[in-house]
């Protein structure tokens, strides 16, 4: 029996050789951290803490104004020396908190632990995990407790932990399945546990054999539930949400709707882990773990990263560059955001720091569209890149609502394989964020 897949996908390099066999080093906290507002989907944190204030370790700084936005949490203890705007890694200044680090590690008292999960309520688990601020670490940092509340009308019956980590470079999931596969056993039981499921799902790429190995044996250990280890096609991006639901459960989730509308709720490895951690200790997410790789780094490494840690510190304790960097990324090189400055923070989406030479990246070039078809053929939503990115120069957006423009999820494929050097993703991301802005 072949490897589950989807229709169409590219195959770049992995390039994941580069620390794939590197285990996470836990990094000590630095002198001063700096912690975005913003670090999810939905309105910013409101602050819970002025300046010259004292803050323990997993202490609430920030808290959620909204249903639709998250709490943000002290990751060290020390005081809060400065509340304004600071650069952020998509570009922008957002309003921050910056706490100096008293190398105490003293931890918030009133955390509490929950031996037992099993005798929680699922309101009750969920509630926790709202209050621990988690959100999707693979990069969209969507609450995770929206995830898991649908609506009393929208049954899930199908739950998959993605252990694709399909973009090239990373392997912050992959070292995680092979060191901490407990905490993200436990994570999907509680996920299975809010749901009243006893069977789940964890997907992983077949290129990570040694993974898709672990993760069997500590499944095949659970004797009240049933939990399946998937192998996966390895190609791009079979990591994103449609097109694992399509791969593992045969469902494929209609235009504009979400995976809760065909029954289904996908969470990433490190998110289930965080999970595991904020019921049954109590901490709240303070920490994550970041490939840290690209040609330019000297010492390619997986680290565990407390939130609010400069990418510069990050990059010190890789051995610095070994070439002058000509662009540095947050996230995979398909779907991840280019950064200005290296002294903005690891924040809750942060899944790897990229730094690639000029060689790496190469000469810009943009020629006439061939017409020769790869994108069409490589765009795994079923889109016309070619098209789509012709009506976005023309800012033709009736054409773009009838090409379904919104439906594309900015993967890159098209981009990648494009002969004439096109950038259809790029297009079709100002293209969206106009036709955004007209519709408010």
């Amino acid at each position: 029996m072949g490897l589950l897949t989807f229709k169409g996908g590219i195959h770049p390099n992995d390039m994941k050789h580069l620390t794939c066999e590197k285990p996470i080093k836990e990094l000590a906290a630095p002198d001063i951290l700096t912690f975005p507002l913003s670090q999810h989907i939905g309105a910013p944190a409101v602050p819970c803490v002025k300046v010259g204030d004292m803050v323990n370790m997993g202490q609430k700084i920030a808290e959620a104004p909204a249903a639709f936005s998250a709490n943000i949490h002290s990751s060290v203890s020390g005081k809060v020396i400065a509340i304004e705007p600071r650069l952020h890694p998509n570009g922008t200044e957002v309003q921050s908190i910056i706490i100096e680090n008293d190398r105490q590690d003293t931890i918030e008292p009133s955390l509490k632990s929950n031996k037992d999960y099993k005798k929680l309520s699922s309101k009750e688990i969920v509630d926790i995990i709202k209050e621990a601020g988690i959100v999707g670490m693979g990069g969209a940092t969507f609450p995770t407790h929206i995830k898991l509340s649908p609506p009393e009308d929208k049954k899930i019956d199908y739950v998959i932990i993605n252990g694709a980590e399909c973009e090239p470079y990373l392997t912050s999931d992959h070292r995680a399945m092979l060191e901490n596969p407990e905490d993200i056993i436990l994570g999907l039981k509680i996920i299975m546990h809010i749901f009243k499921l006893s069977e789940g799902y964890i997907a992983i790429e077949s290129n990570k054999p040694d993974a898709i190995a672990k993760m069997t044996e500590y499944a095949e250990k659970e004797t009240e539930v049933k939990i399946h280890v998937k192998a996966l096609k390895t190609k791009y991006p079979q990591g994103s949400e449609k097109q694992l639901i399509s791969a593992i459960a045969k469902r494929q989730v209609p235009p504009g709707k979400l995976p809760l509308d065909v029954g289904t709720v996908v969470n990433n490895i490190d998110t289930c882990a965080s999970i595991a951690r904020a019921v049954s200790a109590g901490m709240p997410l303070i920490k994550r773990i970041v490939t840290v790789s690209g040609d330019s780094v000297r010492e390619p490494s997986n680290f565990s990263v407390r939130i609010g840690t400069p990418f510069s510190y990050l990059f010190e304790n890789s051995g610095g560059f070994a070439i002058e960097p000509r662009k540095v990324i947050m996230g995979g090189p398909m779907m991840g955001t280019a950064v200005s400055s290296l002294d903005v923070p690891v924040i809750k989406g942060t899944s790897g720091i990229l730094a690639f030479s000029e060689k790496m990246i190469g000469k810009p070039r943009n020629e006439t569209c061939l017409r020769c078809g790869k994108c069409v053929l490589a765009c795994p939503m079923n889109l016309m890149p070619n098209a789509l990115n012709m009506a976005c120069k023309a800012e033709d957006f009736e054409r773009l609502e009838k090409l379904h423009i919104m439906d594309c999820m900015e993967c890159g494929s098209c981009s990648y394989l494009c002969p004439a050097k096109q950038h259809p993703v790029q297009s079709i991301r100002i293209a969206k964020q106009k036709m955004r802005a007209m519709k408010k």
